[in-house]
């Protein structure tokens, strides 16, 4: 389904028409497949789950200024989004990137949200990142294209490269093409733009502290680069639970998916309810 927000048009796949409102959202490079193992699971528990590829993102539109992409520029895209859907409360899950953008939303309008999971995410800048790769990748998307980047990312090593996501990519069959098909479809403008604010963003924390959304943090054990920024969040939010996968890396739903689903959907069965949240 394509949703038009008029300055651009989204890509969303959803299940559960009817249901509770619960959004999906991806992180920098991903899309909307990044939840497809899950929807209707979701929808079995009788939400209507959404899950859009981010404007630069998949089948969405890729607009060729950079200027037209920022944290606040997709939070204002899943905004129009929720308003497109008729949604008045909903339950928002952010992934990496996408939970940067939850966070921005959340501080926005909490009224208007029943629960929050922030995923494997950061409160502010990426850390451990050497600013002249930062500058090397932007020269190359700006100047070669986003292929240019896919070729270089393909021969370098990442720091989201853990046990888990090298068994992943063993074990699951065409899980390798998935990520590069992912990156490749991405915009080389939306890849320039946002390699240099996840690296250089302005901290959330003290805007974090007043939040009074129910909020699920989850993090990968082997996750590194997410561990303290993870638990930072949960200290910040006041009443903020914090599940920490053992096994996983940057994406548990996929490298720990049994424990990632009975966090997740415990959680937002909770909260939807307007349930006591109770985290093991």
């Amino acid at each position: 389904m394509r949703v038009d927000l008029g300055d651009v048009e989204l890509e969303v796949a959803q299940a559960g028409e009817g249901g509770e409102p619960l959004l999906l959202v991806h992180g920098f490079t991903g899309a909307k497949e990044d939840f497809g193992d899950w929807m209707e699971p979701f929808a079995d528990l009788g939400f209507h789950a959404v899950a859009p590829d981010l404007r630069g993102h998949g089948a969405s539109d890729h607009p060729e200024d950079e200027a037209a992409y920022s944290l606040e520029i997709f939070a204002d895209d899943l905004d129009a989004l929720i308003v497109e859907l008729g949604w008045e409360r909903s339950t928002l899950v952010g992934h990496s990137m996408g939970g940067m953008v939850a966070q921005v939303l959340a501080t926005r309008v909490p009224e208007d949200l029943r629960g929050l999971v922030l995923m494997d995410t950061s409160h502010g800048s990426v850390e451990g990142i050497d600013p002249e790769l930062v500058e090397f990748a932007q020269g190359v998307a700006r100047n070669q294209g986003i292929e240019a980047v896919a070729d270089i990312l393909a021969e370098m090593e990442s720091p989201l490269d853990t046990p888990a996501h090298l068994r992943l990519l063993a074990e699951r069959e065409g899980y390798a093409e998935f990520g590069d098909r992912k990156l490749r479809a991405s915009s080389a403008a939306m890849y320039a733009a946002m390699v240099g604010e996840l690296t250089a963003q302005e901290d959330r924390l003290n805007a974090l502290r007043g939040l009074t959304v129910p909020t699920l943090v989850l993090v990968g054990d082997l996750d590194r680069p997410f561990l303290d920024d993870s638990e930072r969040l949960r200290a910040a939010i006041p009443g903020a639970r914090l599940v920490v996968v053992p096994g996983a890396g940057h994406s548990p739903q996929f490298e720990a998916p049994d424990v990632w689903w009975g966090a997740v959907s415990r959680f937002v069965q909770q909260v939807t309810r307007d349930r006591p949240v109770e985290m093991a």
